[in-house]
């Protein structure tokens, strides 16, 4: 039962419901959308691949597992929370992971009210992946369903900003969805044995793209 109730929570706080202002951002992919890089479920498939196993997923799912494993440290948790940002390829993408992590901080009080707030009490932002892990850490959350729910949480946020962009019917979308879960699997489990030196990749073209989409003259979301 404690399994059962561990997971519920991980459910509730990766619901596109919970308040984190995860629709407001793009990852990039806006830009992409305009300059027809993104124009299908195909072109859209490619990309979020490369993305998730080359990219902010893949970073992401490492910081969540150390994070996870460290998540009675403070320290440690802070140091994670530095790298995190400290990684960002650009402006965007750095008030992307601090918004998104100081949202879910301040919302997952109900289940720690000490944890997330002695580690932003310390006076810096918390990046989404590390908040994320430190408190599915605490709460007894399986890391491997932590890591691998949030790639698939990460994954369907942005295939819904690819809806309302390219734009892309919903059975499209959920298509591309299902395509990517070998790619998730294949991310989470690689992870499981990755150092904070795997932290990084070579996503260049999504690195550039959220560059660009800093002085986009036409913007429905904030990265």
């Amino acid at each position: 039962m404690s399994d059962l109730a561990a997971n519920l929570r991980l459910l509730a706080w990766l619901s596109p419901a919970f308040p984190t202002g995860g629709f407001a951002y793009s990852h990039g992919l806006e830009w992409a959308v305009e300059q027809r890089e993104i124009a299908d479920a195909d072109t859209l498939f490619g990309w979020m691949s490369d993305v998730l196993g080359h990219g902010a997923g893949r970073s992401d799912a490492i910081l969540l597992r150390h994070a996870h494993r460290a998540a009675g440290d403070l320290d440690m948790l802070a140091e994670l929370a530095e790298l995190g940002l400290a990684t960002a390829p650009s402006l965007e993408r750095r008030l992307e992971a601090a918004g998104q992590g100081n949202a879910f901080a301040r919302a997952a009080r109900p289940w720690n009210d000490t944890l997330l707030a002695e580690l932003a009490a310390r006076g810096g932002d918390i990046p989404y992946a590390v908040a994320v892990g430190a408190l599915a850490g605490v709460a007894g959350v399986a890391e491997d369903f932590a890591t691998s729910g949030a790639l698939q949480a990460f994954a369907a946020n942005l295939i819904s900003a690819a809806l309302r962009l390219v734009p892309l019917g919903q059975t499209d979308g959920l298509a591309v969805l299902a395509r990517l879960e070998p790619v998730m699997l294949a991310v989470a489990s690689e992870t499981r044995s990755a150092t904070l030196d795997d932290v990084g990749g070579f996503c260049f073209r999504s690195d550039i793209a959220a560059m660009r989409h800093e002085t986009q003259y036409t913007r429905l979301f904030r990265s």
